[in-house]
């Protein structure tokens, strides 16, 4: 990706301070005209722009905000140091943002600063600089004595350049796959919007074969052996997928056999803090022999002769029908929970074979090209990887 490689004989150590500032100017909230503001939720991790904003002429604009920053300036967040990003507009924002301003003649671009900021090394320096003991937050003084080797000016050109492009073809593919997503969404809400009446809508335990059942979820166990289980998080676009979150349980053969999960199994998220992810469903597309599911699951077991399982996922997932679930869901401490007499009250629509097997047919179709995006996305963050590898360590 780096043709020509990046030579650092001439780089410098300087410390952040003395090639940035911290810029206090202020807002005059009696005479100064409308402006957008920035607050910290404004700001997305790993997201360099800013897409969200307030304006101070609401009623919702914080009374302690009066911090101007400008187009360009780079806002750091004291209490998420991945929360760094450079609006391209002026505005207001408050305490917990710094304003970072390059220095005049301190030879570093402004376009390479939130970059410098977003690296590993500097995540390293943060958390090893942090004050405050439960409330973590950054204060400038560590912040301005943050060492690193600056590029001369056509290295830091050519890397922001870089930076730029692979910035852009990640929102490109962004983008693409958010218009795919919306098409699956629309495509099945037209397919579930031709079947209107009442009639067209069959009660879940009249589609089970075997269901729902909750889960178990027996003591951890020590040994790195024996029979597994996984969190919520296996459910993921409609997949279960245990990667990334198994671990081992005291269960005996017996105890587990129940709760094998199998191929075309599907399990729905019983109870989660976030509404929007209780209630939803994956697929397990494998028979996992030593895996069991966890009593925060709920497994179903749907007729093939009714229902094919992917339809049932792309159906089931959908907002209008998630939407309809989700509404017999009961808050209790903050989470919110379905059950499976809410599941087996659930309604979905039974169209003919054929048309099921057609949509199947047209989904995986948007799942190639979403997965051929996500192999794309995959190269571009080693690319950034080796941005960043560029930017970090010392000068030779």
């Amino acid at each position: 990706m780096l043709e020509q490689p990046i030579s650092k004989s001439e780089w410098t150590e300087v410390a952040l301070g003395d090639v940035v500032e911290n810029i206090n100017e202020y807002f005059d909230r009696d005479n100064d005209e409308p402006s957008r503001y920035i607050a910290g939720e404004h700001v997305d991790e790993g997201k360099l722009t800013i897409s969200r904003w307030g304006m101070t002429d609401d009623d919702f604009f914080p009374p302690t905000f009066k911090r101007r920053f400008r187009a360009g300036d780079v806002l750091f967040h004291s209490r998420n140091i991945k929360k760094v990003a450079s609006p391209d507009f002026d505005g207001v924002t408050g305490e917990k943002l710094f304003v970072l301003r390059v220095k005049p003649a301190s030879l570093l671009m402004q376009d390479l600063l939130p970059y410098l900021l977003s690296g590993a090394d500097f995540f390293e320096y943060a958390e090893q600089n942090w004050s405050g003991s439960v409330n973590k937050f950054f204060n400038w003084r560590p912040l301005a004595n943050y060492r690193f080797y600056l590029p001369p000016l056509q290295e830091q050109a050519r890397l922001v350049e870089l930076f730029a492009a692979q910035r852009s073809a990640e929102e490109t593919l962004l983008c693409s796959l958010q218009k795919l997503g919306d098409l699956r969404i629309s495509y099945i809400g037209d397919l579930l919007g031709s079947y209107r009446s009442a009639s067209d809508r069959v009660l879940v335990e009249n589609l089970l074969i075997d269901g729902p059942t909750n889960g178990r979820s027996p003591a951890p166990s020590d040994s790195e052996t024996g029979f597994k289980t996984v969190s919520i998080s296996a459910i993921r676009d409609g997949i279960f997928d245990p990667e990334g979150c198994i671990k081992f349980v005291e269960m005996t053969a017996a105890e587990a056999r129940p709760f094998i999960v199998q191929s075309d199994d599907i399990f729905a998220v019983r109870g989660n803090g976030n509404r929007d992810i209780c209630g939803r469903v994956g697929i397990s597309r494998q028979t996992y022999p030593e895996l069991v599911y966890p009593d925060l699951l709920i497994r179903m077991r749907f007729d093939p002769s009714r229902l094919l399982t992917d339809f049932v996922v792309a159906q089931w997932n959908h907002p209008a029908a998630h939407g309809r679930l989700i509404s017999r869901a009961k808050s209790s401490n903050g989470i919110w929970k379905v059950n499976g007499q809410d599941i087996r009250a659930h309604t979905l629509v039974v169209p003919p074979m054929r048309a099921q097997r057609e949509a199947v047919q047209f989904l995986r179709a948007l799942d190639m090209q979403a997965a051929a995006i996500n192999a794309r996305f995959a190269t571009l963050r080693d690319m950034k990887r080796e941005l960043f590898k560029a930017i970090s360590g010392g000068a030779e």
